[in-house]
């Protein structure tokens, strides 16, 4: 658990410099971290953080995301998960666009220990103003997976559907919901992520979150639907 804490702080630190030595790339984002820690009849400790930088260049817009979860209890790993994502999209007017994205994801405690997705479609800025946006994606796609523990691989066809939503709900308070759907003939995972972030400086906020992880199918024992509940330091750049 030391190694990941320090790993983490390390990224955590690291990020408001690679900021400011990419300023003149418009890059903006935020990095969030958190960490509970339980001790008396059961130790345990649980260790979360996500990166999110976005870019818009002429016609171009790119995202980039990252984020990962890790759990010790009694000094046992339970939990151990990591997601990176990318995107990128060509505009075709002020609201729409094309786009192509790629998403992996391991975890050591769900159905699949890996998988891959790619796909490309058609996203539209349904609102777009200074206190909201909601943004739609839409698009065919391809996943590669494997069983967790078993030589399995789940290969298939999907769609893909992404919202991004957020909300100004008073000058220190928004509001943000993401949701992704994956949805195959063998399988189709959700997910949705919650959060409510209060501003305390110009950089650093605080955000509470809760994020919810569904596969409709899963090995016997194992629950289809996850969630997890943070609360976070953000700095945003």
């Amino acid at each position: 658990m030391r190694q990941h804490l320090v790993l983490a702080l390390l990224a955590a630190m690291a990020a408001p410099a690679i900021a400011q030595a990419e300023d003149t790339q418009d890059w903006s984002g935020q990095g969030e971290l958190g960490l509970a820690v339980s001790k008396g009849n059961t130790d345990s400790s649980t260790l979360v953080g996500k990166l999110n930088l976005g870019k818009e260049a002429g016609r171009w817009k790119n995202a980039f995301g990252a984020s990962f979860l890790y759990g010790e209890q009694d000094d046992v790993e339970s939990a151990y998960r990591y997601e990176l994502y990318g995107t990128s999209g060509y505009r075709l007017g002020d609201r729409s666009y094309l786009f192509g994205s790629l998403r992996n994801e391991r975890d050591h405690f769900t159905a699949n220990e890996y998988q891959w997705t790619a796909a490309f479609g058609y996203g539209y800025e349904a609102i777009k103003n200074d206190a909201t946006h909601l943004t739609f994606e839409i698009g065919p796609g391809y996943r590669w997976a494997k069983l967790q523990d078993v030589q399995i691989h789940n290969n298939e066809a999907v769609l893909r559907g992404f919202m991004d939503f957020g909300h100004q709900l008073t000058e220190t308070t928004s509001i943000y919901d993401t949701l992704l759907i994956e949805a195959g003939s063998d399988n189709t995972y959700a997910k949705n992520d919650l959060g409510l972030q209060v501003q305390m400086t110009e950089a650093l906020a605080l955000k509470a979150g809760l994020e919810v992880r569904h596969n409709t199918d899963v090995l016997p024992g194992t629950k289809k639907t996850d969630s997890l509940t943070t609360l976070n330091v953000v700095y945003g750049f």
